[in-house]
């Protein structure tokens, strides 16, 4: 078994400062503190490299990339010194949760002087290193497989749905508001302190319908939900991102709940449920409800008053009950994916935090 010694970050790791976004377009990630927060033509580094979030709530978040990036001035940089291994330290740093150390209240902050004065018990072999991030590695390669099937999936349901509904509507169909094929906020109920799954909205994604994890908290105020369901973040600034979810992850008949800035749409007979989330994902429907926000300056909402009011051409049955019947043959490819992934995570989650301090061990 390899060598763990006590040691300051400051022996692991170069740390780097990142620069303003640059205003060129694309196909290189811009990495700000929260992620990805665009794409530009420059980078300002290549290679293995480290983000660690600067600033913000989500200072210390940490995001690992094998290929030329620009890290924005919300961000800082991270390169392994001698021949330790960058995707080792990238996990080792995930697991030590870097928010926890930020200074700051209102404004959290990690800094170059905090990170290099945190020492921790690290293994500074780099062959038990490569033998720890291989292990890792593979789970998040068949997560984020898992997860491009997934799009692929997806992208077949939204083609067909805008070929069908939108680019081959005919102007004889009739015309229809969302609110007539839809329930918006339907009821359900839940009593006041019945434990139940809660969806943070941190965990919505912006690109693909399941979530990347849910809790049990005792029911208190907020949007309630079934499976079925598609939850769309009416706030700024997770509207204009893109937050939007498929709820496939609760027991049978069972009653879900999370934040008050989600809407609720639920498809009426004879629609297939996964339409309301590929209405939701539209770009039509986005830009009507990014247009219809209103508000303080930062803290803008969609109603859902409002968004019932989007309009759409309603096709022949024969037309709905062949995208119905495409839609069902997706769909259950897209839950058992999302069910392995979760799987995975789990397993990985429970596995880091023990490989990273040396309680689990890897044969070499």
């Amino acid at each position: 078994m390899g060598e763990w010694k006590e040691l300051p970050l400051s022996n692991l790791l170069s740390f780097g400062n990142g620069k303003k976004k640059p205003d060129s377009e694309g196909e290189i990630p811009i990495y700000g503190g929260n992620g990805i927060l665009g794409y530009s033509s420059d980078y300002n580094y290549d290679g293995e490299t480290i983000v660690i979030g600067r600033v913000g709530a989500y200072c210390g978040a940490v995001y690992y990339e094998n290929k030329p990036i620009w890290i924005s001035d919300n961000a800082l940089s991270a390169k392994p010194k001698g021949d330790y291994s960058t995707k080792f330290l990238y996990y080792f740093l995930k697991a030590k949760d870097l928010n926890q150390y930020a200074g700051g209240s209102s404004h959290p902050l990690v800094t170059q002087t905090l990170l290099n004065s945190l020492e921790f018990e690290v293994c500074v072999d780099s062959y038990e290193q490569k033998a720890i991030a291989s292990v890792l590695s593979s789970l998040d390669d068949k997560i984020d497989l898992l997860h491009r099937q997934n799009k692929t999936l997806e992208a077949m349901a939204e083609t067909r749905f805008r070929q069908w509904f939108v680019e081959e509507a005919e102007e004889s169909w009739e015309d229809i508001l969302l609110g007539d094929i839809a329930d918006i906020n339907p009821t359900y109920k839940l009593k006041k302190g019945e434990v139940a799954s809660y969806l943070e909205m941190s965990n919505v994604s912006n690109s693909t319908f399941n979530p990347s994890g849910w809790t049990k908290r005792e029911f208190s105020s907020g949007m309630k939900f079934q499976n079925g369901d598609t939850l769309l973040a009416r706030i700024t600034p997770c509207l204009e991102n893109g937050k939007t979810c498929f709820v496939t992850f609760l027991d049978e008949d069972e009653i879900g709940w999370g934040s008050t800035e989600y809407i609720v749409i639920r498809m009426k007979q004879p629609f297939h449920p996964f339409i309301s989330y590929i209405i939701a994902r539209d770009k039509d429907f986005r830009e009507f409800a990014i247009s219809t926000m209103s508000g303080s300056s930062g803290r803008q909402r969609a109603s859902a008053n409002v968004i019932k009011e989007f309009d759409l051409k309603l096709p022949p049955a024969p037309i709905i009950e062949e995208l119905n019947n495409h839609l069902a043959g997706i769909v259950p490819k897209l839950e058992i994916n999302s069910n392995q992934i979760h799987t995975l995570e789990k397993l990985r989650d429970t596995l880091l935090p023990k490989l990273m301090s040396g309680e689990v061990r890897v044969e070499l």
